[in-house]
């Protein structure tokens, strides 16, 4: 399962449900097209900046947005949880918008929330936005983890870190094609780190080509970028600038 990008070789290949099989500092990920990374041998799905609450934050600063953001994020969170019947699920930081977002959550969502938490693990990374993180929720909050070798983080160490897994830069890629271009949300990856999309329904993205990447990535990277069904691996020389 290799591809060639730029030079140098990326283990990379289809999984099924449309998600991409990637090798990072040697072990096998999965890269789903909502957004989820899914480490199958551990039954563990990680999701980063869901930043739950969004639209009430902005509301209460008199920027109105539709309310509905909590509910569309945690409806594709259900799914994925439902496809995949995961024994551990990890929030990679930023899950609240802000400190009070916990507080602003709608019963019904509690509720959900908490039967996610039915029969499984529970982990809240704590992230930028959140880092008291949640306090009536169900699950354990941490600063940090390791799994199958991986090391689980909201922010992304400014220096060299081989089996990093992080959240923070909401990466995007506009990819170039003949007559124009698509910006997508996209998992970025050097073969050593990887940086996960933002899983929220109101959160932006920061393109890949941004300098903020570059100082923590080794090489060319290689972007898995999220299309309707499935998740397309894209080199560095078919990435542009915004």
């Amino acid at each position: 399962m290799t591809g060639t990008r730029t030079g140098w070789r990326y283990a990379f290949d289809a999984h099924p449900g449309g998600g991409l099989r990637l090798g990072v500092a040697g072990v096998e990920t999965v890269c789903r097209p909502a957004g989820a990374l899914w480490l199958e041998a551990w039954k563990a799905l990680i999701v980063a900046d869901l930043h739950f609450e969004k639209g009430s934050a902005y509301a209460a600063r008199g920027q109105l947005l539709p309310p509905y953001d909590t509910g569309e994020t945690l409806r594709r969170l259900e799914a994925e949880v439902a496809a995949l019947a995961p024994r551990i699920l990890i929030f990679l930081g930023d899950s609240f918008h802000d400190r009070r977002g916990e507080g602003r959550l709608a019963e019904r969502d509690v509720a959900r929330l908490a039967a996610l938490a039915v029969g499984r693990t529970l982990i809240w990374v704590v992230g930028n936005h959140d880092r008291d993180g949640p306090r009536r929720l169900p699950g354990e909050v941490v600063p940090g983890l390791t799994v199958a070798g991986l090391t689980l983080v909201h922010e992304p160490a400014e220096r060299p870190a081989p089996g990093e897994v992080a959240g923070h830069l909401h990466p995007c890629a506009r990819v170039g094609f003949a007559g124009g271009a698509v910006r997508r949300r996209c998992f970025v990856t050097d073969a050593e780190r990887l940086i996960l999309p933002a899983f929220g329904a109101f959160a932006g993205g920061l393109n890949v080509r941004h300098q903020a990447f570059a100082r923590l990535l080794s090489r060319p990277p290689l972007a898995a970028v999220l299309g309707e069904t499935r998740v397309h691996a894209v080199g560095w020389a078919s990435l542009r600038g915004d």
